[in-house]
C-alpha cells in the first residue's frame, strides 16, 4: 500500500499529472493562449521544486514498477527543465498560428509525463505504459499544424514506424517473461545462474533493442529521424531531439544496469554495431545535407552513437559520462533549435542554411548563440560539448575500447565540416533578401536562446559542479556487473576481430 512516504516521492509526477489535468479543464472553460502557456510553467516550475522534499526519501521503490532514486531524481528534474525551455519557445512560434492553442500545452504536458514514467520504471508494465504516453503525445505533437503537408506526412510516418517498432518492443518483453518468469528488471539476471531459456532471453533482448533503438533514432532505425525532425514544427523537434530521447537513455541505462543483460557478449556486439554505423552514417549522411534540421537530426544520430560507446563500458564512470553528455546535448539542441524557432515565421521553419546567410550582419547576438551551439555540437573546446566529448573519450579508454573509440575521433572529425558550413553561412556577405529581416524576435525567445548558450560556455569552462552533480545523483544508477568488486569490460580484440570479455586493471 502506498503511504505518505511514496507519494512525496513521486510527487514531481504527480504534479506533472495535476498540471495537466488543470490544463484541460481550463481549455474546456475558457480558450486562452497565455493562461494555457502559464498554467503549464507554473506546474513544470512546481514539479522541478518538488524533487527537493522528494530526495530524503531516495531511493523507494513504489511496488514493482517505479523506483524514486537520485538517478530517476536527476533525469526527471533534466526533463522537467528542457520541457518547460520547449514550452516557452512555443508561445511566440504558436502564437501567430491560426490553432487551437490550449491542447499544445496539454499534450506537452502529457509526453513529459511519459517521460518522467520512463526513467523511474523498473519493470516492463511501467516501461510500456511511460512510452505509449510519450509516443501518442508526440503524434499529434509532430503533425500539429495540420496545414503543413510536411508536418502531417512526418506524424503519420512516426506513427506507422512507431506503431511497428512497439509490436517489436512487446513481443521481445514476452519472450524475455517466457524466459524469466518475470517483468521485473532487477530479476532477469537470475537467467545468468542458469535458471531460464538463454535463446529466448537474447530473443527478447534483440526485440527489445530493435524498440529501443527506434526511439533513439540509431543505425539502422534512424529513417524517420530527419524527416520527423524536418516536417514537425521546430519547438517539437527540440523535445522530440532532447526531452524524448533522454528519457528512453535514462530507461537503458536502468534497463540493462538492474537485469546485466549487458554482460553477454553478443548483446554488447550489437550495441557496438549499432554505435559504429550511427556514427559513421550520421556523419557521413548530414554532409550532403542543406536544410538545418535534417543537419541537426543526422548530427543526433552520430551523438547517440557517441554516447553507446560510453554506455558499452558498463560501470559507474559510464552512466556519469553518459548522463553529463546528455545535459550537454540537451542545451546545446535546446539552443540550436531555440534559434531556428525564433527565425522561423508562421508560414514556414528556418530551416535552409541561406536562410542564415549572412545572419550575423542582421542578428549577431542569434548568430552567436547558434554559433556556440554548434561548436559545441562539434566538441570545440571551452564549451560544454567539448568536455562531454572528453569524458565520454576517458570513460571508452578506461575500459580500453580503443576501436570504438578511434571510429569516434574520426567521425568527430568528419563532423566539423557541416557544422561549420553553417557556421561560415552565418558569417558571409548577407544576400539581397533575407528571410529574417520579416520576422520580429520576441524578448522571451532571445532571452532564452541566450541564456542556454551562457550555460553552455560557462559548463565548457568551469564544469566542476555540474560534474559534481552528475556524480553524486549517478551512484545509485545500479549499473551492476557480473564480479560486483571489479569493473568488467568488454572490450574488441585488435588481432582477431573478436570481442571477449577481460577485467579492468
Amino acid at each position: 500500500m502506498i503511504n505518505a512516504a511514496d507519494v512525496i516521492a513521486l510527487l514531481p509526477i504527480l504534479l506533472i499529472s495535476a498540471t495537466a489535468g488543470v490544463v484541460m479543464l481550463s481549455i474546456a472553460f475558457r480558450r486562452s493562449h497565455v493562461l494555457a502557456a502559464g498554467l503549464t510553467l507554473a506546474g513544470l516550475a512546481g514539479a522541478f521544486i518538488s524533487i527537493f522534499p522528494a530526495l530524503p526519501f531516495a531511493p523507494r521503490q513504489i511496488t514493482s514498477l517505479l523506483l524514486v532514486d537520485r538517478f530517476a531524481l536527476f533525469y526527471i528534474g533534466l526533463i522537467i527543465a528542457s520541457a518547460a525551455v520547449v514550452a516557452m519557445i512555443s508561445y511566440d512560434y504558436f502564437e501567430h498560428q491560426d490553432i487551437h492553442h490550449g491542447e499544445l500545452y496539454l499534450l506537452l504536458l502529457l509526453a513529459t509525463l511519459g517521460c518522467a514514467v520512463l526513467v523511474a520504471s523498473t519493470h516492463f508494465v511501467s516501461f510500456l505504459l511511460g512510452l505509449e504516453i510519450l509516443s501518442v503525445s508526440l503524434y499529434a505533437l509532430i503533425a500539429y499544424l495540420k496545414d503543413r503537408d510536411q508536418g502531417l506526412e512526418a506524424g503519420i510516418k512516426y506513427l506507422i514506424l512507431a506503431s511497428a517498432s512497439a509490436a517489436f518492443l512487446l513481443f521481445g518483453m514476452a519472450l524475455i517473461y517466457a524466459a524469466a518468469g518475470t517483468m521485473e528488471f532487477s530479476r532477469i539476471r537470475e537467467i545468468s545462474s542458469g535458471s531460464g531459456d538463454l535463446v529466448l532471453l537474447g530473443a527478447g533482448v534483440v526485440l527489445t533493442v530493435t524498440g529501443i533503438g527506434f526511439k533513439l533514432g540509431v543505425v539502422p532505425f534512424h529513417l524517420w529521424t530527419p524527416d520527423v525532425y524536418e516536417g514537425a514544427p521546430a519547438p517539437v523537434a527540440a523535445f522530440v531531439a532532447t526531452t524524448s530521447k533522454t528519457a528512453v537513455v535514462a530507461l537503458l541505462l536502468r534497463y540493462f544496469g538492474l537485469s546485466s543483460v549487458l554482460q553477454y557478449r553478443g548483446v554488447f556486439v550489437v550495441f557496438a554495431i549499432i554505435a559504429i554505423a550511427s556514427m559513421c552514417a550520421g556523419n557521413l549522411l548530414a554532409l550532403e545535407q542543406r536544410n538545418v534540421k535534417r543537419i541537426l537530426a543526422y548530427s543526433s544520430i552520430a551523438h547517440f552513437g557517441y554516447i553507446l560507446v560510453a554506455f558499452l563500458a558498463g560501470d559507474a564512470m559510464a552512466t556519469e559520462a553518459v548522463s553529463f553528455y546528455l545535459v550537454a546535448y540537451t542545451a546545446t539542441l535546446l539552443a540550436a533549435f531555440g534559434v531556428v524557432t525564433v527565425l522561423s515565421s508562421a508560414k514556414r521553419d528556418a530551416d535552409d542554411i541561406e536562410d542564415y546567410r549572412g545572419l550575423f550582419w542582421k542578428r549577431p547576438v542569434l548568430a552567436s548563440v547558434l554559433t556556440v551551439a554548434l561548436f559545441s555540437l562539434a566538441g570545440i573546446p571551452a564549451t560544454m560539448g567539448f568536455v562531454s566529448k572528453f569524458y565520454v573519450l576517458a570513460t571508452g579508454a578506461a575500459a580500453s575500447s580503443w576501436p570504438l573509440i578511434l571510429i569516434l575521433a574520426i567521425t568527430s572529425v568528419a563532423g566539423l565540416f557541416y557544422y561549420l558550413r553553417v557556421v561560415v553561412a552565418l558569417y558571409s556577405a548577407p544576400p539581397a533578401r533575407v528571410f529574417t529581416e520579416t520576422i520580429s524576435i520576441s524578448k522571451s525567445g532571445m532571452f532564452n536562446v541566450v541564456a542556454l548558450s551562457i550555460v553552455l560556455i560557462w559548463s565548457g569552462i568551469y564544469p566542476t559542479p555540474l560534474l559534481n552533480l552528475v556524480r553524486a545523483n549517478m551512484v545509485r544508477a545500479n549499473m551492476v556487473r557480473t564480479d560486483p568488486g571489479r569493473t568488467a569490460a568488454v572490450l574488441g580484440d585488435a588481432r582477431n576481430g573478436s570481442f571477449v570479455t577481460k577485467p579492468n586493471r
